[in-house]
C-alpha cells in the first residue's frame, strides 16, 4: 500500500520529467533544420530536381553551388525559385540561401562574365593592386546579375615555379575586398595553400602531400590568410592535401591542428569555414560522403560542400550529422556554435 501510495504522488513527477526532457531535447527533425545551414548541395544539369526543392522547403538544405553544366539564360529564374521555395521553410527569417560558384577569373569562370583575366594575368599587370580590385568588382557585378551571393574565391595559394598546379591555371592571386565592398560573400582558399602542389598533383582526383616545414608554410602559405583575416574576410576553404609538419595523419579540412589549431587559434580567423568537395579523390581513404562530412565536421569545419552534382550527397550529409549529433559523436554545442557564425555570415548578404 505505501508503494502504491508513493508511486501515486511519483507518476506526475515523472510525467513532468518527461515533458521536460522532450521539450529541450531536439527531435531528428529539429536537428535535420539545424544541419541543414551547414551543407551545400548541387544537382546535374539545367533543370533542378523535384526533390532538391523538396529537401529546401524542409529547411534541410544551406545552399546550392552552381557549375557550367547548371548555367544557361533562365538561371536567374532557377535562383528566385530557390529562393521562393527556402521562404516556405522552417528555418526562414528573411536571411536567403547561399547560391555560390567559383567565379575565379581567367579559365575558372562558371557565369559568362568577368573577372576575364586569370589572377596570373593581374598580378603581372602593371598595377595588380587596381587589376586585383577590378577583377573582384568584375565577378561581384557577374554573381548579382545571376542573383548570386557567394563567390568561392579568391585564391590565396602562392605560386612557387613555373607550370606547378597552382601556374597553370594562373590561380595564384586574388582580391576579396572588392567582392565584400559590392555585398558578396567572399571565399579564401585553400588553406593553409596549394601553391607547392606539383602540376599533375590536384586533390579532387588524387592523394596530395605537400612536405613542406611548419616554417615556410607560417612564412610563405599562410601570409596572405593573414592579411585577408585583418581586412574581415567571410569564409576560408581549407585544402584536402596533407601536411605532415603539422598533422600527418588528416588533411587539412579534417584536423583539428589545422582548423582549429592555426586557421582558429593561431591567425585568429572568427568567420566561416567551408570544406573544399566533398567526393574530392584525395579522400578516398576516409569513407563514403557521410563519413567525410562528419570528420570535418568534428575537425571544426562550419560548412560542407556537396558538389557532386547529386542531391542525394547533401542528404546522406545531412542525415549523417544528425545521428552524429544524436549519439554524442558530434559535440552539439560547438556544433551550434557553428550554425550561429553562418547563420551571422548569411545576414550580411542583405546589407
Amino acid at each position: 500500500m505505501r508503494w502504491i501510495a508513493t508511486s501515486k504522488l511519483l507518476a506526475p513527477l515523472f510525467l513532468c520529467l518527461t515533458d521536460i526532457t522532450q521539450a529541450t531535447s531536439p527531435s531528428s527533425h529539429d536537428l535535420a533544420v539545424e544541419v541543414g545551414h551547414h551543407v551545400i548541395f548541387s544537382y546535374p544539369g539545367l533543370e533542378p530536381p523535384a526533390h532538391l526543392f523538396d529537401l529546401i522547403k524542409q529547411g534541410k538544405v544551406g545552399g546550392i553551388i552552381l557549375f557550367g553544366e547548371n548555367v544557361n539564360s533562365n538561371l536567374s529564374n532557377v535562383i528566385s525559385n530557390f529562393q521562393d521555395a527556402y521562404q516556405q521553410s522552417p528555418t526562414y527569417a528573411g536571411v536567403p540561401l547561399l547560391i555560390t560558384t567559383d567565379q575565379e577569373g581567367g579559365k575558372i569562370r562558371r557565369l559568362p562574365g568577368g573577372p576575364s583575366q586569370s589572377a596570373k594575368q593581374v598580378g603581372q599587370s602593371p598595377n595588380p593592386k587596381d587589376a586585383a580590385t577590378k577583377a573582384g568588382q568584375d565577378a561581384a557585378a557577374t554573381l548579382k546579375e545571376y542573383k548570386m551571393n557567394a563567390n568561392l574565391a579568391p585564391v590565396l595559394d602562392v605560386y612557387r615555379e613555373a607550370g606547378d598546379f597552382t601556374d597553370q591555371y594562373g590561380r595564384s592571386f586574388g582580391n576579396s575586398s572588392a567582392l565584400q565592398g559590392a555585398g558578396i560573400l567572399a571565399t579564401a582558399k585553400h588553406f593553409p595553400g596549394l601553391g607547392a602542389a606539383l602540376k599533375d598533383s590536384n586533390t579532387d582526383e588524387e592523394p596530395v602531400t605537400i612536405d613542406l616545414t611548419i616554417r615556410q608554410l607560417r612564412a610563405v602559405d599562410e601570409k596572405p590568410y593573414k592579411e585577408a583575416i585583418a581586412a574581415g574576410l567571410d569564409m576560408v576553404m581549407t585544402s584536402w592535401a596533407l601536411y605532415p609538419a603539422l598533422d600527418s595523419k588528416y588533411p587539412s579540412g579534417m584536423s583539428k591542428k589545422w582548423v582549429q589549431g592555426e586557421l582558429r587559434g593561431r591567425l585568429g580567423f572568427k568567420g566561416v569555414t567551408i570544406t573544399d568537395a566533398i567526393e574530392a579523390g584525395a579522400l578516398e581513404s576516409f569513407g563514403g560522403d557521410a563519413d567525410r562530412g562528419l570528420l570535418a565536421a568534428q575537425a571544426g569545419m562550419d560548412i560542407l560542400l556537396a558538389s557532386g552534382r547529386n542531391v542525394s550527397q547533401g542528404e546522406a550529409i545531412v542525415d549523417g550529422l544528425v545521428t552524429a549529433l544524436e549519439n554524442g559523436i558530434l559535440p552539439r554545442e560547438s556544433f551550434s556554435e557553428a550554425t550561429g557564425r553562418i547563420l551571422s555570415m548569411r545576414k550580411k548578404i542583405l546589407g
